[in-house]
This record gives C-alpha cells, structure tokens and sequence, in this order.
C-alpha cells in the first residue's frame, strides 16, 4: 500500500458519516447515537545499502461514544454517554487528594 493511499483512507475514515449513526425510529421516538473520534496516520520511504527501495505506513483510530440525539414528539434532546470507567477514576483521584490534603492540615507543626 502506497503512503498516499494510507493518508486517502484516514481521511476518508475521519469523515462526519462515521461520526452519527443511521438514525433508528421506534415507538415514534428517533434516535441518533454519536460518537468521538480520533485517528493519525504515519509513513516514510527508505533505500538500503543495495539500493533497494521500501516503504510502509499505517494508521489508527478510535472511537468512543458520546452521547445521542433524541426527537420526541418534534422536540430534539442530547442525551450525553457516561463513561463509568473515568468517572470512578476522577471520583478516586479526588479523594486521594482530600486525603492528603486533611493529612497536611492535620499533621501537628514542629517548632524551630
């Protein structure tokens, strides 16, 4: 695969198509499921000492959910996805903090 067709696929993956679902109606209620997406492509183009030509690239992305658009009766609603996984980690993080700020507080002062 050549370098430029590496960087024609990115891109064409990072298109917003990819980023909304098809739109699912049941019960009168349309839903549209979004999501993030992030990607990067990398390649170079080397000679050994033969004077053999190479080159190589690849590419990545990711996709995590954001949230959905709701139309309920007319009405358009977000409705944001919840990463459970990162709010236990912030949760945590904080009262580790808190812990070690009280410590401080708390920790009787030496006199000089």
């Amino acid at each position: 695969m050549k370098i430029d067709e590496i960087i024609g696929r990115t891109k064409d993956s990072l298109e917003a198509r990819t980023v909304y679902a098809e739109p699912v109606e049941r019960d009168g209620i349309t839903v549209i499921a979004a999501a993030t997406i992030a990607g990067g492509a990398g390649g170079g183009t080397g000679r050994d000492e033969k004077g053999q030509e190479g080159e190589g690239g690849g590419f990545g992305l990711t996709a995590k959910p954001a949230g959905a658009y709701v139309i309920d009766h007319g009405e358009l609603h977000w409705k944001p996805a919840v990463d459970v996984n990162r709010l236990i980690a912030v949760a945590g993080s904080m009262a580790v903090a808190a812990l070690l700020v009280v410590a401080r507080v708390l920790r009787p002062r030496q006199k000089d």
